[in-house]
C-alpha cells in the first residue's frame, strides 16, 4: 500500500473494513510464507478486521450510508460530525451529545431525535426479538 496523497480524505470504519477484507483475499492468493514485517501486517490486519467485524460497520454499505448523509444534510453537521456518526451509531441523544459539538445551542430536541431515528433506521440493523423467532 501506498499513500499518495494523506489529506485526501477521511474513511469511515465501513471503508476500513472493506480494505481490510480485501488485503485479506489478496493475501491468501499470493504464494510463500509472510516474514517479519508481512507478518506484523497480517497480525495487524486480522486483530483490526475482527474488532470491526463486531460493530456496526459490518452491516453497512455505501446505500445506507449515502443515504444517511443525504438525510443529514438539513442540519449542517461537519464533516467529522458525520463521520462519527456513521461509525459510532449513536441511538440516544446522551450518545449523540458526544459526537455532536454545542448540539444544545444548534438543535431543537425534536431534531435531535429525528437525527436518532435516521441512524436507527439507516445504519442499524434491527435485532430479532425471542418472541419473533417462528415457533419450532
Amino acid at each position: 500500500m501506498e499513500v499518495i496523497n494523506k489529506n485526501v480524505a477521511l474513511l469511515s470504519n465501513y471503508e476500513v473494513y472493506e480494505k481490510l477484507l480485501e488485503h485479506q483475499e489478496h493475501m491468501k492468493k499470493k504464494k510463500g510464507p509472510a516474514l517479519g514485517k508481512a507478518q506484523n501486517l497480517a497480525t495487524v490486519v486480522y486483530q483490526t478486521a475482527n474488532y470491526l467485524s463486531s460493530t456496526p460497520c459490518k452491516g453497512q454499505n455505501p446505500k445506507c450510508i449515502g443515504e444517511v448523509l443525504t438525510a443529514l444534510k438539513k442540519y449542517n453537521l461537519t464533516k467529522a460530525e458525520k463521520l462519527q456518526l456513521i461509525n459510532l451509531t449513536p441511538c440516544t441523544p446522551v450518545e449523540m451529545q458526544l459526537v455532536i459539538e454545542e448540539m444544545d445551542e444548534r438543535f431543537k430536541d425534536q431534531e435531535i431525535d429525528e437525527m436518532c431515528e435516521i441512524i436507527r433506521t439507516h445504519l442499524l440493523k434491527p435485532k430479532p426479538d425471542d418472541n419473533d423467532a417462528p415457533a419450532q
